[in-house]
């Protein structure tokens, strides 16, 4: 089981970045999957996650708005799309299948903690 992810790089703020994670060895689309990101000094977190066939999707307060969460099943592949990046944005991110998702009164969520595959991370740096 593995999962590569790609797209990131040197930005300035207010530009956009797709990051792409391919999965293989794996029924990719009985999970959900979900972009993690770590800034310098910080713990990692959860950026935004997807449901299994792609209708449901969340996203962190901080990325709402500016991040897109898309997934391609048939390529077993998920995407993030990112505008209008911020300095705050910098970090290593990295992609994961999640076991456990479902719907409460708030919405859709993801159990972040519930992670089945994590692949290596692609650095996003953006510049001030």
């Amino acid at each position: 089981v593995q999962l590569q992810a790609s797209g990131g790089g040197l930005v300035q703020t207010g530009e956009s970045l797709r990051l792409s994670c391919e999965a293989s060895h794996l029924p990719f689309d009985e999970y959900a999957a979900a972009w993690f990101r770590q800034g310098p000094g910080k713990e990692r977190e959860g950026v935004s996650c997807i449901g299994g066939s792609g209708i449901d999707t969340y996203y962190a307060d901080s990325v709402k708005g500016r991040f897109a969460i898309s997934r391609d099943n048939a390529r077993n592949t998920v995407y993030l799309q990112m505008n209008d990046l911020k300095p705050e944005d910098t970090g290593v991110y990295s992609c994961a299948t999640i076991r456990s998702d479902g719907w409460t009164s708030g919405g859709y969520y993801c159990e972040w903690t519930d992670v089945g595959t994590r692949g290596l991370g692609t650095l996003v740096t953006v510049s001030s």
